[in-house]
């Protein structure tokens, strides 16, 4: 993440969330390049017929941002925790539009390997949301850490800050959902 203090997010986000608009003006200037830098890493795992473009990622997810008005903001790292989930469900959401669109048969599996090594392999974003999806099923925290990590890229010591655990427990939690997404990913369950 960039060097902006991250007391002084904190702060705005919480005058936002106070009503303060003037905050949320001065807010994303700070954390717009975090928000870039997030969309890039969702589109690098995106298929390659893919038109939108980072900062429209971004756009909309402001758009979407600016009305969580009823979120107790708990830090920087829960602010990008929640664009992330955004951007994640605008491209889940258009995926699924391309897909009916097309009317073609289901989507093609692609193997997720290691997303700790491969963060620029082309994932499946519909297999890969229906894996995170039964994943929470299973377990809530490993796929919030899954989604924290490979799509928000927050290290291990700001998801165990946002989830309120420790870094060891984190490791350990996301080395276990790698394992069974790679798992659901190639061989369907």
């Amino acid at each position: 993440m960039d060097s902006t203090s991250p007391k002084e997010v904190t702060r705005l986000l919480n005058a936002w969330s106070g009503g303060n608009q003037a905050a949320l003006d001065q807010l994303m200037p700070l954390v717009y390049d975090e928000l870039r830098r997030i969309a890039r890493g969702y589109m690098r795992h995106e298929r390659s017929e893919n038109t939108l473009q980072p900062t429209a990622l971004v756009n909309e997810a402001y758009l979407r941002l600016i009305g969580q008005r009823e979120v107790r903001w708990q830090n920087r790292a829960h602010f990008f925790a929640i664009a992330a989930k955004l951007m994640r469900r605008i491209l889940v959401d258009r995926a699924r539009r391309q897909h009916a669109a097309k009317r073609g048969g289901p989507a093609q599996p692609s193997p997720l390997i290691d997303v700790a090594i491969s963060p620029q392999q082309n994932v499946d974003l519909l297999l890969l949301d229906d894996a995170l999806n039964g994943l929470a099923e299973f377990d809530a925290q490993q796929a919030r850490i899954v989604e924290l990590k490979y799509f928000a890229g927050l290290t291990i010591e700001e998801i165990a800050e946002v989830l309120g655990s420790s870094p060891a427990t984190i490791k350990r939690e996301w080395s276990v959902a790698k394992a069974w997404l790679h798992r659901q990913m190639t061989t369907g369950g």
